[in-house]
């Protein structure tokens, strides 16, 4: 898959992704050289290979040795997977990694802030939502390198 390219698709996928599975995981290491995993909900994809996330809770993933991360999306929804369970194929890739390097701490702008309170509309009315997604006001960049489709064999052979 290339990331140029493929770029478009990328962005379906991780917005299809979006909203069966809320989050993205993302995979660094710590300052232990240990492995560690942080679900983030709140990751958006640019137009140029580059992205952001809102930094209020995942201040550790920030703290990794080199910067370096692995994105993985998951399309999770239900109808996608029995689809593809009766017809013994994918129409789509079920999942994509991006690797990339975390860029720096920043003030969000307000198309920023505004993609944010678009993508958690539907929960404003709830009691968590403010506590989640209220103050946001740092993003970290991300410029992503790579980019890796999910294979499970005979399912995503003909993609």
């Amino acid at each position: 898959m290339d990331i140029k390219s493929d770029w478009n698709r990328i962005r379906k996928h991780f917005s299809k992704s979006f909203k069966s599975s809320l989050h993205v995981a993302i995979a660094s290491v710590d300052t232990d050289n240990n492995p560690t995993v942080t679900p983030i909900g709140t990751v958006f994809l640019n137009k140029d290979q580059t992205g952001f996330y809102f930094e209020k809770f995942p201040v550790k993933l920030s703290e990794s040795i080199n910067k370096n991360i692995c994105l993985l999306a998951v399309n999770s929804s239900k109808w996608f997977w029995i689809k593809a369970l009766f017809t013994v194929k994918f129409n789509a890739y079920p999942a994509i990694k991006l690797y990339g390097k975390l860029g720096e701490k920043r003030k969000a702008t307000e198309i920023e802030i505004r993609a944010l309170k678009r993508r958690m509309r539907t929960t404003r009315k709830l009691k968590g939502h403010h506590y989640l997604w209220g103050k946001m006001e740092n993003v970290r960049e991300i410029h992503f390198t790579k980019a890796e489709k999910i294979n499970i064999g005979k399912m995503t052979r003909e993609m």
